[in-house]
């Protein structure tokens, strides 16, 4: 939604995931979507229905049972391209006049078979900003941020890719909390697109271990995309990045290290070839949430 109706982010494809939900389930909620912006042709396409190595697993109990918190949109009839995701992006990259910028906003499958597949392609993509990983705590295990842990392998190929990368990290995604009195105004406005975004903020999920309610009142992964469009609301440091890939309670945790010093791993030489990359370290969350309302047409927030 934040996408489609920023002047400054040209979309020219969308290519869906498993990991909140169903690839399926995501393509057609993507449909959904575009035809609720009354959003021009854009092509979508299925991509990986399970990560690299893993077996297929979702998080259906805090997205609900379709992905889409539990919204229900009229069916679309517009079509999935008849290629799989990769093929689709790499269609894009190639046809492209300039160099184009990717946007993760889940598992990144796709984006790691792309690059194994189509090596060619690198000197097509000007940047990667992904939402994923965590400089502290994770949701999906105590140190593991979703999107990492259910693909942490294609994580690996992603951040090991030489790319320019920005990581948008689960400690500021979940900072970005709305609030239930905005989420009350958009869910009450006569515009369909802010009652859309007011329901899906204001979705309730059950702890699976206590059953209480989860409140998930946060732009989410939308705050990537303003990331992209208003940097200066952003703080971001350069750092060196990883992600655990061996199993055990710390697989898919991202180890960012913000030493400002050498330590024993570099003195001995056990340290390894690590990544660096732009993370993103602070945002001025009003600012931001302010941006993210006003794009959807907001004047009262």
């Amino acid at each position: 939604m934040f996408a489609m109706r920023h002047p400054d982010i040209d979309v020219q494809a969308i290519t869906c995931v498993a990991g909140n939900t169903s690839v399926e389930n995501a393509a057609a909620n993507t449909l959904r979507i575009l035809d609720l912006l009354d959003a021009p042709k854009i092509p979508v396409a299925l991509g990986a229905r399970r990560p690299l190595i893993e077996p297929p697993r979702d998080a259906s109990w805090i997205h609900g049972t379709h992905g889409l918190g539990d919204v229900e949109l009229p069916p679309s009839d517009r079509s999935i391209e008849p290629v799989h995701a990769v093929e689709l992006m790499r269609r894009c990259l190639l046809g492209a006049e300039a160099q184009m910028t990717i946007i993760a906003l889940g598992p990144m499958t796709n984006i790691a078979m792309l690059l194994r597949l189509h090596p060619e392609i690198t000197g097509c993509i000007k940047q990667i900003i992904f939402m994923g990983g965590s400089a502290t705590v994770g949701n999906a295990t105590p140190v593991a941020e979703f999107n990492f842990w259910h693909d942490p392998e294609a994580a690996h190929i992603v951040l090991t890719s030489g790319l320019p990368l920005t990581m948008y990290g689960w400690d500021i995604l979940w900072s970005m909390r709305v609030g239930a009195q905005k989420v009350a105004e958009l869910s009450a406005s006569e515009n369909p697109i802010h009652q859309v975004a007011g329901r899906l903020l204001a979705f309730e999920a059950a702890d699976p271990s206590s059953g209480t309610p989860v409140i998930y009142d946060c732009i989410g992964d939308a705050g990537t995309l303003c990331a992209l469009v208003s940097p200066e609301l952003f703080g971001v440091e350069s750092r060196p990045v990883q992600v655990v890939l061996a199993p055990g309670p710390a697989r898919g945790q991202t180890i960012v290290d913000r030493r400002s010093m050498a330590g024993e791993d570099t003195a001995h030489n056990t340290a390894g070839s690590v990544s660096t990359i732009d993370v993103v370290s602070s945002a001025l969350n009003d600012e931001v949430l302010a941006l993210f309302v006003g794009c959807l047409g907001n004047e009262a927030f």
